[in-house]
């Protein structure tokens, strides 16, 4: 009999978006909980709804006795999990929510219907938690540290906190053959020509940018020894031979030294796999470093500029330069890497100038590609509560998402598409002028309006102030 089903809420057939895009990745966080649980003992099952459908996790959930669900949550499938969750109540089961967004919204979700909230990391607790929810049911939990649920006078009570794993070596590797593996390897490689997996070498961020959520690992950084990430890259060469791979931690370069050591645990077993990750500009500053991680298999690495305005990143508490910026992206281009560059409208403070210098410091940076997005407030950090007094929602809470929030103040949605188009207009301009300047010149006129929708919509009203 299964003590736990293990589910996360996203759908790709309800994702347009990701339809396009088609770069789907196995639910990691589900798959250590699985592994590490079913190594105590515990029996547990994932229902993987990214390739799943509604009809057929509610099939599921008829399909045995009633037991406990965990849910991830994150900001973009609140609707989703909100609906999973109330069908699984109606049906006696249990539910048990994780993730970051469950941990910022503990009492909207226990309100929608919830039993219990694990805020962290989730395998110590689940462990303890399972046995107890059996043996007390979910009103006395009072023992079990880093959750939140309610006691028998509906009363929200919040345990003390779990302290994170010390040793992530000690975890096992993810239960990558609890779901089908094959269907993301497929997808892979009917859209984009190659297969892809992912998987992490740490957790956690030890920065403190201000809009960055870290209510799971807070601002810890722990590492896997360099031998448990060639011996788990070992095993997935063996088993799925991918085209290559994702290293999905926060910050990749974080410690060059481990860089290194990775490095040779790598030519030991004869591995090397084309790889794509992230890292912070200020992690990319020598010419040692950029050429370990091409050695390592590097062919892109994803930097967050968000703002070419020193003074917007300083706001930002990013500790990040825009020199340090280029000269991260310079190394790498030089060394026959490609480089991905976020970028972010609309921080608090933002005015046209620091648009226009984010404008000049793509130009001069010159990536390969670059995407931009809104900067929103996500609850829990410090950038919502700076925001917080002039925010408003105009959707129902449970219908929407933190990028909803609507600043008093701010300019709207229409601005930042503005803002785009002199970007992508000029940078794009820059490119193609010295082999083609007719081509040039029109992308130079289509920046310059733009840039003046931009100066006249800075008299419109923006936002009304919240009451």
């Amino acid at each position: 009999m299964t003590d736990l089903l293990l589910t996360h809420g996203y759908f790709l057939s309800e994702d347009e978006k990701e339809q396009q895009i088609m770069k789907p990745y196995p639910p990691l966080g589900l798959l250590y909980l699985s592994a590490f649980l079913k190594g105590h003992g515990c029996e547990v099952e994932v229902y993987d709804s990214t390739f799943g459908d509604r009809k057929e996790l509610l099939q599921r959930l008829d399909a045995s006795p009633p037991a406990v669900i965990g849910i991830y949550t994150n900001l973009m499938t609140r609707r989703s999990v909100i609906g999973i969750m109330r069908a699984a109540r109606e049906r006696g089961w249990t539910v048990v929510l994780g993730g970051p967004e469950a941990a910022n919204y503990p009492a909207e979700y226990l309100a929608a219907g919830a039993d219990v909230i694990v805020v962290g990391e989730g395998e110590a607790t689940l462990l303890e938690l399972l046995p107890t929810l059996k043996s007390l049911g979910p009103r006395h939990l009072s023992s079990v540290c880093g959750i939140v649920f309610r006691n028998d006078a509906r009363e929200m009570v919040r345990t003390a906190e779990r302290a994170r794993l010390p040793d992530l070596d000690a975890l096992p590797n993810p239960d990558r053959e609890a779901i089908d593996h094959q269907k993301y390897l497929d997808a892979w490689r009917a859209h984009h020509g190659a297969s892809s997996v992912n998987l992490i070498t740490a957790r956690g961020c030890p920065y403190r940018c201000r809009w960055c959520s870290h209510s799971v690992y807070g601002y810890s950084h722990r590492r896997r020894s360099p031998a448990k990430v060639a011996e788990e890259v070992a095993w997935i060469v063996d088993r799925y031979d991918p085209d290559q791979l994702w290293y999905a931690d926060d910050v990749f370069t974080i410690s060059h030294p481990w860089l290194y050591s990775y490095r040779k645990e790598l030519e030991a077993r004869g591995l090397h796999r084309p790889f794509e990750t992230i890292t912070r500009a200020d992690r990319l500053q020598s010419e040692e470093a950029v050429r370990a991680l091409k050695a390592l298999g590097c062919y892109r690495i994803w930097i967050g500029s968000e703002s070419g305005s020193q003074r917007i990143l300083d706001a930002m508490e990013r500790g990040v330069s825009t020199e340090q910026v280029r000269t991260a992206v310079r190394l790498a281009r030089d060394h026959g890497i490609a480089v991905g560059m976020f970028l972010m409208w609309g921080y608090e403070g933002e005015a046209l100038e620091d648009i226009a210098a984010t404008v000049e410091h793509v130009k001069l940076t010159d990536p390969d590609v670059f995407f931009t997005t809104i900067a929103y407030p996500i609850k829990g950090t410090p950038y919502f509560d700076e925001v917080a007094d002039r925010t408003h929602l105009p959707v129902e809470w449970a219908t929407a998402s933190d990028r909803d929030y609507v600043i008093a103040g701010r300019k709207g949605r229409e601005y930042y598409r503005w803002a785009d188009e002199w970007l992508r207009s000029e940078v794009e301009a820059v490119r193609v002028t010295p082999a083609n300047p007719e081509a040039g010149a029109r992308l130079y006129e289509t920046a310059r309006r733009a840039r003046d929708e931009l100066v006249r919509m800075q008299h419109e009203p923006a936002h009304a102030r919240t009451p």
